[in-house]
Parts: structure tokens; sequence; C-alpha cells
């Protein structure tokens, strides 16, 4: 409904839950009532750090408060898809952080279930609705940089990590490619689309999971992205999309610049400004609110379908590479 103030659940009680809520505060129309955790413990500590009025001790128990409008989700990895349904089950809308969940046939589901019941599903790729990226997409689209030849972007963290952290584990969805290269491979989602070709290598760790990954993917307009990710060190953590007429770069991070650098043929380059406040999540945040006071099921900012053929990719790169979670293809 218009006007309405959407109240958010926060599901989970980690580094990223934290920053969501805080970022929440930037919403003005919105408010955080309520925690959930498997253990009443931990959702209580999260409660009393941030002012969280309710500490539920299971997430059945946070997607049944009636005060709760939507829920953030924001597990380990393989824990997507069980909390997201069954706040989805109890007809709780749900954004949750990214990856949607392990695969394309949990996705599909999750998804598929939200659409049938009427309830408002969205994957967190907070990097679409960040001022600076949609204003990279207008120009690409209005053809400031002519037709896209290439996408170029990096991610990687030097660490080290240890075998028993999370990246390194495959039963909580470890490795470079779900932490990291799902934003390289967003970002050539949002510009080209779904690739027709990919093809994928890496170095896996001792414990089964891709320590660093290239990805080259093949588009139907002949474009090319070429994108890599990693754990073992640490790089520009920039992009580019080249056209026949320009070329943008965004600077590290690229999945949250506050600017970037048209550069057209025959003109000298343009600063292009685009800040926010906070992380950023408050943006994401303030779409969801769009889209459920709008009667939405899913947004256009950051639609199923990108979701799906992001995760495809994923889910194609680690068949080529060998890499498998217990809970998942």
């Amino acid at each position: 409904m218009p006007g309405m103030t959407v109240r958010w659940g926060i599901l989970a009680t980690g580094t990223i839950a934290g920053r969501f809520t805080e970022d929440l505060r930037l919403v003005p129309d919105a408010e955080v009532v309520a925690v959930g955790s498997r253990t009443a413990a931990a959702a209580q500590a999260f409660a009393d750090r941030y002012g969280v009025p309710r500490a539920h001790g299971s997430w059945a128990d946070l997607a049944a408060d009636p005060d709760v409008d939507v829920v953030y989700v924001a597990t380990v990895h393989p824990a997507h898809y069980l909390a997201a349904m069954t706040c989805v089950q109890a007809g709780k809308a749900v954004l949750v952080e990214k990856p949607l969940t392990l695969d394309v046939p949990t996705a599909e589901h999750l998804l598929a279930t939200a659409r049938a019941r009427g309830v408002f599903a969205m994957e967190a790729m907070w990097m679409r609705c960040l001022p600076a990226i949609r204003r990279m997409a207008d120009l690409v689209a209005d053809g400031a940089i002519g037709e896209v030849a290439t996408v170029h972007a990096e991610f990687g963290l030097a660490g080290p990590f240890e075998p028993t952290h999370r990246l390194r584990d495959p039963a909580q969805g470890g490795g470079a490619l779900l932490d990291l290269g799902i934003y390289p491979v967003a970002l050539a989602n949002l510009v080209l689309g779904p690739p027709t070709t990919i093809q994928a290598t890496a170095r896996l760790t001792a414990e089964g999971v891709d320590a660093h990954t290239g990805l080259l993917l093949g588009h139907p307009s002949g474009a090319i992205a070429a994108l890599t990710c990693g754990i073992t060190g640490a790089t520009r953590n920039a992009a580019s999309i080249t056209g026949s007429d320009g070329r943008i770069d965004l600077p590290g991070p690229f999945h949250c610049p506050k600017r970037f650098t048209l550069h057209r043929r025959g003109a000298d380059p343009e600063e292009i400004d685009a800040p926010f406040e906070g992380w950023g999540y408050h943006l994401e945040a303030a779409e969801v609110g769009r889209c459920l006071r709008a009667g939405l099921v899913e947004s256009p900012l950051v639609p199923h379908a990108a979701t799906l053929e992001v995760l495809a990719v994923l889910d194609a790169a680690r068949a080529q590479l060998g890499v498998t979670y217990p809970d998942a293809g």
C-alpha cells in the first residue's frame, strides 16, 4: 500500500546481517522489528546490539511473526534455500543474499513457489541497485559507447584463508565463484545478457573448491566477457566495458563504485560521480519497499530471469571445474 512502513525481519546474525540492519536506518519508510536465528541466545544478542524489538530462536518463529512484512535472509549459502522457503511458505516476502541458492534447480523451485503464492522474492544483488551501476547500464543501453565488444572484470581477495575457513569449505558453498565470481558474471549479464558459450578454468584447493577461476563467456552478438575471481591474491577489482565508440571504466571495487569514467570517441574522458551513503544495502531495501507498495512479486531492477541466468553460468562453470557441494549438484 502507498505510504506503508515496511517492517523487516532479519534472518541470521552475522556480519552482513549487521551491516544491512545498520543501513536500513537510511530508509525512512522501513524499520527492523524482529530478528531470528537458530538459537535464542544469538538472536537476543543481535537484538540487543542493534536495538531490534523482538528476538526469535528459530526461523519458523520469525516467519510466523505477524508484524514482519519481509525477511532479509543472510545465512551461509547452503542455508539460503531452506531459510527463504520457510519464509515464503509462511507468506513472507524475502530478500535473499546472493547467491539465491546453490544451484538453478533449487532457485527455480524457490522462485516458482513464491510466484505461485503471490509472494515477493528478490536476490540481494545490491550491485544492480547502486546509482553508478544503474547510470552505467543506461549509458550502455543508450549507445554511449556503441556496440559492446568486451566486458572485463576481476574480483580477488588476498587471503590467506585457513583450510577451516568458510571460503574453503565445500559444505558451506566455499570457493571464489559464489562469493566473488558472481559479481563479474552479474556485471556481464547486466550488459550482455546470458551467454551462449561458457569456458572455465581454475586451480582447486585441497578441499575441492576453486581457489582462483577464469571465465570466458561468448554472447550471441559476438561480444566476449573475460572474468576472473580468486581467494589467493588481491586484484584491482576493477572492470571495463568496451564498445565500438568508447569505453566505460569502473574502478575498484567495481561491484559497489561511487564513480566511473566514460570514454567517448573523439572526446575527453568524463568522470561521472554517483555517491551513496552507508554500505549501499539500503538501496536494495528501498527497492524491495517500492515493489511491495506496488504489489509486485519481483523487482525490475533485479529480475528473477537475471538471477537464474547468472546462477546457470556458475553451475556450468562448477561442472567444468569439478566443484561440487554436498547440498547441490
